[in-house]
């Protein structure tokens, strides 16, 4: 049997569904495919089937009636009573209400006929009465309506009926008959799933509230299937990688010593392991694909100067990306401290810079006498020409989409790709957005760090907090107050950082400035790096300098609204103090009363430092789309699965996955893969991710 493939084609007519609402169901369920309209899936039941009469209708009771219409009674002109119907069956009378109505309701309900409705009863002292009920003409079958209804996540201007009119119009057109089985006979009689298509049609048309349950048979084996197209993926970009010549960097570490000779300080033993791990990797022809994490703090930056130093020493360049010019200048900064005494050329490449110093800078990249090339995505743009590129370093990668990271990953021939972030990354998302990747972890920070001291506080105290604030700058030290919005809003009383900075300047005037998103990049930079020399102790931001410049003078860190930012965010806002020697501090402050979840997550700040354990608690409790980011950043944001519920599931996914790259199977199982990839979106990923 071939696999269906009108699926894939592009939504352009749905039954139920007005043309000019299409593109707001594409958006809703992420795709423009009749596929993603399937893979959309209901996460609640209503049960309509107590079928009854008017007279046996219980207050409180979800009911589905025949009954005839009697009479309209329009809302007043200029009131806002509600538009009420009268209808009748043989046992009495009920009145069903409309708030908001219109003469629409004339055609779907007309005087005189019979009509199926289906809503829960309200019994007052002299009548019954249902809230908005559904309806259809008595024509139909009433079991059409007396039925199980999968209860579909929404957007404005699309209802239950409309989507799930669609998405079984949707469904009739797939075949009767089971797909071809892609999957082990001995993994379905272990697990008791059924085949593909009859689970798909147990989660859109449930006969028992269970069917849809997210650890139910029919939605485990969908999430298996997404799982293990993304693991085929993955597996396949990484072998596809490994075809292409890359460069094997001999073994010099003469340079790397001097380097590690001049630190003033000892490598820690997970420094020294992720080397010794990248040293591996890069000796081998096959191109390098390596993502290291580090919390934040933990050097990472000088693991990525000791690789970089193995690729110079043998004639190669380095070029190495960050999400800012800020943060790519101080690369470049440390780079000059710590590498140029080495006698390595080190070159900042940045959007701001003057046409006659980037022509230099771009020439000295061509010719290869830029042997260490620092840059945002101004790396990436056409007319920036590498003689001999043989590393890419990223740093912070969840801040690029994947395609700039190809892009960059095309200038040299098959460049080793070494990838950093400070934000720690549980094993589940590791396996499913890096499965790709060879991963090292550095824990132990440096030694001199002093402990970051975390405090919880209501925002009753804000007054308090802001006065206290003297005696830091008293000290000589700097203050980040850090608030989740730019400008007041009517639709919340959240602190925003215009108003907060305003106030905080009247106390302590020029000392003050401010940081948001909607600044000018140029404003942006100025601001920080005023900031970084000193030249105002208090700087009001919002969430833009979650990553950010080293600011070892920075003591204080405050958190309005902390109840609002999750785990991860918390956590990389609190290490941008702690950045030396000096004991720092993190105020959170919370708007009483504060939720169970939200107070979990302020006790776990409060707790730990640990950006792993963080990290963990963080995926339990918000889930893998918000602790990596947005599907803009380039990870996985999945449909059916559930990485934190699901997390067993993708071990197993992967381990199929290599059993099935590494021999060949029958072409039913090979064509069956192919458009499960296809289904996922996955076939498109495997050529995009081969870059990192």
């Amino acid at each position: 049997m071939a696999f269906p493939t009108t699926i894939f084609a592009p939504m352009e007519a749905l039954a139920g569904i007005p043309p000019k609402l299409v593109p707001k169901v594409a958006k809703l369920v992420g795709g423009m495919r009749y596929a993603d309209l399937l893979l959309h899936l209901p996460t609640a039941t209503i049960d309509r089937r107590h079928v009854t009469t008017i007279a046996h209708a219980e207050h409180g009771t979800l009911c589905t009636l025949r009954v005839q219409v009697v009479k309209h009674q329009p809302t007043p002109r200029g009131t806002r009573a509600p538009w009420r119907i009268t209808v009748t069956d043989e046992t009495g009378i009920m009145t069903l209400v409309f708030f908001n109505g219109s003469n629409w309701l004339k055609t779907k309900f007309p005087e005189g006929k019979e009509i199926i409705i289906s809503g829960t009863v309200e019994a007052l002292l002299t009548e019954k009465q249902i809230l908005h009920p559904e309806a259809m003409p008595a024509s139909r079958d009433i079991h059409d309506l007396a039925r199980l209804w999968p209860v579909y996540p929404l957007t404005a201007g699309i209802t239950q009926n409309m989507l799930a009119k669609a998405v079984g119009s949707t469904l009739a057109t797939l075949p009767e008959a089971p797909l071809p089985e892609w999957l082990p006979p001995e993994v379905m009689h272990t697990r008791q799933w059924p085949d593909f298509l009859g689970a798909l049609r147990t989660l859109h048309l449930p006969r028992t509230e269970t069917d849809i349950a997210p650890e139910g048979t029919a939605h485990s084996r969908l999430a298996f299937d997404e799982m293990l197209a993304w693991q085929m993926a993955l597996l396949q970009a990484r072998q596809e990688t490994r075809t292409h010549p890359g460069i094997a960097h001999p073994l010099t570490f003469e340079l790397r010593q001097r380097f590690l000779d001049s630190l003033p300080f000892t490598l820690t033993g997970d420094q020294q392991k992720v080397i010794a791990e990248l040293d591996r990797d890069m000796t081998t022809p096959e191109p390098m694909l390596h993502l290291v994490q580090g919390d934040v703090g933990a050097g990472k930056t000088f693991v990525a100067f000791a690789a970089a130093l193995r690729a110079i020493a043998a004639g190669y360049q380095v070029a190495m990306m960050a999400p800012t010019e800020i943060l790519a200048q101080q690369h470049f900064i440390n780079a000059q401290k710590y590498l140029a005494p080495l006698g390595v050329t080190c070159v900042l490449l940045t959007g701001k810079q003057k046409a006659a110093e980037r022509r230099n800078a771009n020439a000295a990249v061509a010719d290869g006498s830029a042997q260490l090339v620092f840059g945002t995505h101004a790396l990436i743009q056409k007319g920036v020409a590498f003689k001999a590129l043989s590393l890419v370093i990223i740093d912070e990668q969840h801040r690029f989409g994947v395609r700039q990271r190809l892009a960059l990953s095309e200038k040299g021939i098959h460049p080793d790709i070494l990838v950093m972030t400070a934000t720690p990354i549980p094993r589940t998302l590791a396996l499913t957005a890096y499965g790709d990747m060879d991963i090292s972890v550095i824990r132990e920070k440096p030694p001199g760090r002093t402990p970051i001291k975390t405090t919880v506080n209501s925002t009753d105290r804000l007054d308090d907090m802001a006065a206290a604030l003297q005696r830091v700058l008293d000290k000589g030290e700097q203050v980040y107050w850090v608030c989740p919005l730019v400008d007041e809003s009517e639709k919340t009383d959240l602190a925003n950082a215009t108003q907060r900075c305003e106030h905080l300047q009247q106390i302590y005037g020029a000392q003050v400035a401010l940081l948001h998103g909607k600044m000018k990049p140029a404003e942006k930079e100025a601001t920080m790096q005023a900031f970084k020399d000193g030249q105002f102790g208090i700087l009001v931001s919002t969430t833009v300098i979650e990553v950010g410049v080293d600011v070892p003078n920075a003591t204080t860190m405050i958190i309005e609204h902390a109840e609002r930012f999750g785990l991860s965010q918390l956590h990389q806002l609190r290490g941008r103090v702690g950045r030396g020697s000096l004991q720092s501090h993190c105020i959170l402050l919370y708007a009483p009363p504060l939720g169970q979840y939200a107070a979990e997550r302020l006790d776990v700040m409060r707790q730990t430092e640990d950006g792993f354990i963080i990290a963990e608690k963080d995926l339990e409790l918000r889930g893998p789309g918000e602790t990596l980011g947005t599907a803009q950043s380039g990870h996985i944001i999945t449909k059916i699965a559930d990485l934190q519920r699901d997390k067993h599931l993708i071990v197993e996914a992967r381990n199929l996955a290599k059993a099935y790259l590494s021999e060949t199977q029958p072409q039913e199982v090979e064509d069956g893969l192919k458009w499960l990839m296809q289904l996922f979106g996955r076939d498109e990923a495997t050529r995009l991710m081969q870059s990192g």
